[in-house]
């Protein structure tokens, strides 16, 4: 098989598979000697093992424009096509995190925009840590959220531009999609802050009408609300008194500057009459 593409994979947003990595990179990878010596002749079942055995994510790096072996995996399961649950496996691999990495990249850059959000964002509650290799070869740390974000926001990670996707509002306007719950939204419902001595009562769901929960829910947006116009008109009274300090100040050393040069003036002149 070469550097070519199975016979019978699918083509992928309109192109060959491989093509989503730009040529350029796609050359640099066959060219490499992880590509040669441990990507031949690599199956679906087989890839797995060699998943298991990455330590770190990257794109390319160095002057030459070397590939990080995420790299080259991703570009050999461009290459062999798995299915669909077999990338799904992947990325609920709850054990191994760079297996999880490799997983949500390829659901990148080959699922639809719906897959995408679906089997991505659940991994936003991963904050496992990532090591990550930049283009000068260094070690940089990244946490498995933080990739995913990026994954679901940058045009470009690891090198590879991303398919565009379909923003999520239009996903949930067309029902494609059910509305995005904040983990942290939900516990400002379950905490309500009662009064200054920071006593909390905690609400639960079911026992809290629909009514109550969205009229708290409007009273703390206000509270947050006015409690952020409080800080604005503290901060302009501070901008202003600062700006009238310096006013001040300058006025001062215009008078001192004026009384200066009045004493200069007034010892010339007392010095031109002595001299006469």
């Amino acid at each position: 098989m070469a550097n070519r593409t199975v016979k019978d994979a699918k083509s992928v947003h309109g192109t060959n598979p491989q093509y989503l990595v730009e040529k350029i990179i796609r050359s640099r990878i066959y060219d490499s000697k992880y590509w040669k010596e441990e990507c031949f002749a690599l199956t679906a079942e087989l890839l797995v093992d060699k998943a298991m055995e990455l330590r770190f994510i990257g794109g390319v790096f160095g002057g030459n424009i070397k590939p990080t072996p995420f790299l080259c995996l991703t570009l050999k399961m461009l290459q062999i096509q798995p299915e669909k649950d077999i990338v799904v496996e992947f990325i609920k691999n709850e054990e191994f995190k760079y297996v999880r990495a490799l997983g949500a990249f390829y659901m990148r850059l080959t699922g639809s925009s719906l897959d995408c959000y679906k089997y991505l964002e659940p991994l936003y509650n991963d904050n496992r840590k990532l090591r990550r290799q930049n283009r000068q070869a260094q070690f940089e740390l990244v946490h498995m959220d933080e990739f995913i974000d990026e994954l679901l926001r940058d045009e470009r990670v690891c090198d590879v531009i991303l398919p565009r996707v379909q923003k999520r509002a239009v996903l949930e306007e067309n029902n494609e999609l059910e509305g995005k719950v904040s983990a942290l939204e939900d516990d400002l419902d379950d905490d309500i802050e009662i009064d200054d001595e920071e006593e909390l009562v905690k609400y639960t769901l079911e026992e809290t009408p629909k009514e109550t929960k969205d009229e708290k829910r409007k009273e703390r947006k206000r509270d947050r609300s006015r409690s952020r116009e409080r800080n604005r008109s503290r901060d302009r009274e501070r901008e202003r008194h600062k700006k009238d300090k310096d006013r001040d100040r300058e006025r001062e050393r215009d008078k001192d500057k004026s009384h200066k040069d009045k004493d200069r003036r007034d010892r010339r002149r007392d010095e031109d009459r002595k001299r006469r």
